[in-house]
């Protein structure tokens, strides 16, 4: 028997007095990489004004300061959020871990800003202790097998990697790009061993709660507690195994599996739910108050 397709939710109005915080993906909720969601921003303003909490979880593979100023760029009013936590903020504790080793930055330059502040001891593949992926120095044009051959001597090395970005693809404006997840899921299935620093891992959902916590002077239940998303294996698999409720938006990089981006196909989506094996507490088009 076919899984059955959550009920839509078109606005998000319609669940939010059921939640105290919200800790919402940042790309293909908020925005595409290029423009924000003025309706979404406005969804997250609006629960914020009636009490609620909202944390911004991002596979971005940068500190989250770095972020909140990107994406004050393109768009995205400081009203939308209350904090962030970043893949990069993770990646950046786990190098703390490692003082007085050298590492291999595989990324493009403008991930550099992860390691202010960090002293890193910078080596070539040929002879670093360690690994940190951010991406590919050219996701416009370039696939993960690009990068085989330093994967193989990686591995040949036995080199250890800390993926900063653990999403395989995001969405830039109306074009699906390559991230760091694809090069670490590729060492991984060569044999390589690796630390993926965000979603759907759970340090990035401890640190999350943490900073809400803080802000609102207590914690707050699971329950209490939503994900909002566009990726079933990081942001729904991560909130369904940190046990807190999800809401799935389909107009995101799911959007071309799903046939269209204003009326997902059902059984198109049925197959994606049990593909992951759960399903969402509810599904949207796009979030909207």
């Amino acid at each position: 028997m076919s899984s059955p397709v959550p009920v839509f939710t078109d606005r998000f109005s319609a669940l939010a007095p059921h939640y105290d915080v919200v800790l919402s993906d940042v790309w293909g909720v908020v925005h595409n990489g290029v423009t924000a969601f003025p309706e979404a921003c406005d969804a997250l303003a609006r629960f914020r004004a009636g009490g609620g909490s909202v944390i911004l979880i991002t596979n971005a593979p940068r500190p989250g300061e770095a972020v909140l100023r990107q994406i004050a760029r393109i768009g995205v009013p400081p009203e939308t959020y209350d904090g962030i936590v970043s893949s990069g903020d993770i990646t950046c504790a786990e190098m703390r871990e490692r003082p007085g080793q050298s590492v291999f930055h595989l990324g493009p330059e403008r991930d550099k800003s992860i390691f202010n502040g960090l002293n890193a001891k910078f080596a070539p593949l040929e002879s670093a202790d360690y690994v940190v992926c951010t991406g590919l120095d050219d996701d416009e044009t370039e696939t993960p097998e690009d990068y085989r051959a330093r994967l193989e001597l990686m591995l040949a090395r036995k080199l250890f990697m800390i993926c900063g970005n653990p999403d395989i693809v995001v969405e830039r404006g109306d074009k699906l790009v390559y991230c760091a997840g694809a090069i670490a899921d590729l060492y991984v299935t060569m044999g390589g061993e690796v630390l993926y620093a965000g979603k759907p891992h759970k340090p990035v959902y401890d640190q999350a709660l943490a900073k809400a916590a803080a802000l609102r002077g207590k914690s707050t239940v699971p329950a209490r507690v939503l994900a909002i998303g566009d990726s079933v294996r990081t942001d729904m698999t991560g909130a369904h195994a940190f046990g807190i409720d999800f809401l799935f938006v389909t107009s995101g990089i799911h959007a071309e599996e799903l046939g269209n981006r204003e009326n997902p196909d059902a059984t198109a989506l049925r197959a994606i739910l049990a593909a992951a094996g759960s399903a969402p507490k509810g599904v949207t088009r796009r979030l909207r108050w």
